[in-house]
């Protein structure tokens, strides 16, 4: 179990370094510009073959990406760390670097959507399998992983919130030679290190709580000096998912605050989820902190999770009832927010190759619980509720 000595050590690890930004500066400069000139041939020879590491085009290296990278690798406990364009482009430049014709990648079950769609559209046209496997089963899990090349890992899972033991998976893995990536957006490396946990690979989308403001995309990944550099050097030139300057510094503004929002948002979500669990109009809560304990490795909960109304309960009249929770895709911000299960059902048919088995049903909601307060946040579940129970 973390304690609150834990937290507050991870949290300094967030302003370490401040004094050594430039003009004394508390917080790093934007360094907005698209290229850096060189003093001589030597120094762009050096550059260029690799021998001297200094930035050229900010494509690949800019002064105040660095800086929100570095902040990140000590973070999650990396060597190093890379940041992206968004979550996806983070999730697609890891698992492209690593992944080859022939291969068969491992994936738990009721990962995000676009990255399923990732998976079964790009992966299969490159030919490269995807299999499927219930992260809380680790028989099933051991049994999958022999002759796979990479395994990709998400927990607490998307929609269904299922929370796995990511140190044993890791070491299952581990022990059949696999690579392990794994999606840390929901817990942060505030609640879960996945890297102290033996996975090779730690993932976020940046959008969510380490930018926390809902006014940036990106995506950022940690692990080993090598690994890092093995996805700078072979597909993050490519496919261009550079971060900005401006992006990155409102990263490194969510990151100063990190700690404290991941507290208020879990306390409050925790909260508002016992409560609904108690209600007879809802039939299920999926939150990883009710229940049992959490899992190994596990410290936190966020404020993302989801439950099941009753039929008595009219989906649409209580989304549309509900004031302080708006209708909007993403979370991690300030904002509480609110996603239909039935809404992303029907997204399902808008093309081929983008069915989802979400495992989660036609009544299942997600909620975000933002900072406006638990008790304002409860009085608008409840006003919403009894506006659409069928009297």
């Amino acid at each position: 179990m973390t304690t609150v000595g834990d937290r507050f050590a991870r949290a300094s690890l967030i302003t370490a370094h401040d004094e050594a930004h430039a003009f004394a500066a508390v917080v790093p400069p934007i360094v907005q510009t698209s290229l850096f000139t060189f003093e001589s041939y030597a120094e762009m020879e050096e550059t260029y073959q690799g021998r001297k590491l200094r930035p050229s085009y900010s494509r690949g290296l800019n002064p105040t990406v660095r800086c929100f990278e570095e902040m990140v690798a000590r973070l999650e406990d990396g060597e190093d760390a890379l940041g992206l364009a968004s979550g996806m482009a983070a999730i697609s430049s890891t698992v492209l670097a690593f992944v080859s014709p022939g291969d068969t990648m491992l994936c738990v079950r009721h990962v995000y959507p676009d990255a399923y769609r990732l998976f079964e559209t790009v992966l299969k046209r490159f030919g490269v399998a995807v299999t499927y496997v219930d992260g809380r089963d680790e028989a099933a899990v051991e049994a999958a992983l022999p002759g796979k090349r990479l395994f990709y890992m998400e927990s607490p899972t998307s929609w269904s919130m299922e929370a796995h033991d990511v140190a044993h998976l890791a070491a299952l893995a581990r022990r059949h030679g696999v690579i392990t990536v794994i999606d840390n957006s929901w817990a942060t490396p505030v609640f879960q290190n996945p890297l102290r946990l033996g996975v090779d690979l730690v993932l976020h989308s940046a959008s969510k709580y380490i930018g926390g403001h809902s006014d940036v995309v990106a995506g950022v990944v940690a692990g080993s000096r090598d690994m890092i550099g093995h996805i700078r050097s072979t597909t993050h030139p490519y496919l261009g998912g550079k971060l900005s300057p401006f992006e990155a510094w409102l990263l490194i503004r969510g990151l100063r605050t990190l700690p404290a929002r991941m507290k208020m948002h879990e306390a409050s979500a925790l909260e508002i989820a016992r409560r609904l669990a108690a209600d007879p109009r809802v039939v299920d809560v999926a939150h990883p902190g009710l229940g049992n304990a959490l899992p190994p490795g596990l410290s936190g909960t966020s404020g993302l999770f989801s439950f099941t109304l009753a039929e008595s309960v009219g989906i649409r009249p209580f989304v549309d009832a509900l004031k302080l929770f708006k209708l909007g895709v993403s979370w991690g911000g300030h904002e509480s927010l609110v996603v239909p299960a039935a809404v992303v059902h029907a997204q399902k048919a808008s093309g081929p190759n983008s069915v989802i088995d979400f495992g989660v049903g036609e009544r299942v909601i997600r909620l975000h619980v933002g900072l406006e307060g638990t008790e304002a946040l409860w009085s608008d579940i409840m006003t919403a509720m009894d506006v659409a129970t069928e009297r």
